[in-house]
């Protein structure tokens, strides 16, 4: 069941920037809506007001719109005209197509004074002897029904055959209200077979069927998938033909009958039912996940995603997503297809490499390798600190940071003596011995 909801009117209100509550137009046509309610609060500067090609079963909720002046409806599942009596500014009134039986409903119309169109065409009521004569001589305030505008001519007339009129429209509209509980009474019995019967196929489904076909089910049960993807396809092909060529009268059940069986179907094929296996792979610290997908699907069609927390298959544009039980590496993950079955595993290793459980594999081990196995155990979970070798590293020398250079003092006055060098001397009274060994 569609609503109107406060996203769906923002939405329509984009010519608005968005803007409710200043609304004066909004058009939700087409919604699929199934009740009228909501607008009178939120939009109360409404003046035009479009909701045709819906599933309304009632007017309600519009006579808090005192601004409204333009109001359509048609295409819905209406029966009776009523609670218009606050939109005072009503002008023009679109009741195309609905159920409307009961022609007395339009003396509620009467105080919309305003009024000057009104539409009623494809309703029940306009198969009635008088229809037009009575509607003209109810609604005096009306300059047009049904795209036809009414003379003075046709008022007067209308006004004084009233009496005889709206009598012979009582009678018709009484055996109208008959006909119409005994097509409510049929509609609901069909409804409640349609459920029965599908009550009965899900409980067939599921499997509550002889012992002897659940072991042939057993035996043979690649066989058995597929005859039943047939069996389904065929029996649903079926049942549509049954459907869309049973005769059933235009009611507003038969047409809300039509509406959910189309948005049964259409859910029916949304819905991806893929058999699948989870498997924790503890030796290889993975995750492991079997997707039964179709043989004979092309692999371009699948598409794979695979998230720390979870995985998100893509099957023709279907997504099938899964909750991971326990974190992975995405990076690392691998996605392969079988050649025999079709089915696609994809192997996703684990984010926690330990696993303590691994140590404990076989039962024959000494207890010195126990031990051994223990010790190292240990070392490994303690924190090893980095030494620094001293004979690579020194600490700076903080005096000698500024390198002394020769000044000579300015002045009249000298501060430090000049140096003499002579080490130049040294090196030229130095002779070289070769017996001598070098010194490094």
């Amino acid at each position: 069941m569609v609503r109107i909801t406060e996203d769906l009117v923002r939405r329509r209100a984009e010519h608005n920037n968005c803007e409710i509550f200043s609304l004066e137009e909004i058009s939700l046509h087409q919604q699929e809506i199934e009740k009228l309610e909501y607008l009178d609060k939120w939009c109360r500067d409404l003046k035009i007001l479009y909701l045709q090609n819906n599933l309304i079963p009632k007017i309600e909720n519009v006579g808090k719109l005192k601004k409204l002046e333009y109001l359509n409806v048609a295409l819905n599942n209406i029966e009776r005209i009523e609670n218009l009596e606050g939109c005072e500014e009503l002008k023009k009134l679109d009741l195309t197509a609905n159920f409307i039986g009961e022609l007395s409903s339009i003396e509620a119309l009467k105080c919309n004074i305003h009024l000057k169109e009104l539409f009623l065409v494809g309703n029940p009521c306009t198969e009635f002897e008088g229809y037009r004569q009575y509607v003209v001589a109810t609604l005096p305030q009306l300059k047009c029904l049904d795209s036809k505008e009414i003379e003075r001519s046709d008022r007067i007339q209308a006004l004084q055959n009233y009496a005889e009129v709206k009598q012979k429209i009582r009678e018709q509209e009484q055996a109208y209200l008959l006909k119409r509980a005994r097509e409510k009474e049929e509609a609901q019995k069909k409804m409640q077979e349609r459920k029965d019967k599908k009550q009965n196929q899900m409980k067939s489904k599921l499997g509550f069927d002889s012992p002897d076909s659940l072991q042939n089910k057993e035996n043979h049960h690649a066989e058995g998938e597929r005859e039943q993807e047939t069996w389904r396809t065929v029996e649903d092909d079926e049942e549509d033909r049954r459907f869309w060529e049973e005769p059933t009268p235009y009611t507003p059940e038969s047409r809300l009958e039509t509406h959910r069986y189309i948005e049964e179907k259409r859910r029916a094929k949304d819905n991806i039912r893929l058999h699948f296996s989870l498997k924790d792979d503890e030796e290889n610290n993975q995750i492991i996940l079997d997707l039964a997908v179709y043989r004979h699907l092309d692999t371009s069609l699948l598409d794979v995603d695979v998230q720390p927390t979870y995985i998100r298959v893509l099957v023709k544009g279907k997504p099938f997503q899964l909750v991971l039980p326990e974190e992975v590496k995405p990076d690392s993950s691998s996605a392969k297809r079988s050649q025999t079955t079709g089915h696609l595993v994809v192997s996703m290793p684990k984010a926690k490499e330990i696993i303590l459980a691994k140590q404990n594999i076989s039962t024959s081990i000494k207890h010195s390798d126990c031990n051994t196995l223990q010790k190292n155990a240990r070392r490994s979970v303690q924190v090893e600190k980095l030494e620094v070798d001293p004979t690579k590293y020194s600490f700076p020398d903080v005096t000698k940071i500024i390198q002394g250079k020769e000044r000579i003092g300015q002045g009249p006055i000298k501060l430090q003596p000049e140096k003499t060098t002579e080490t130049k001397k040294s090196y030229i009274d130095f002779e070289n011995n070769e017996d001598v060994p070098p010194l490094i």
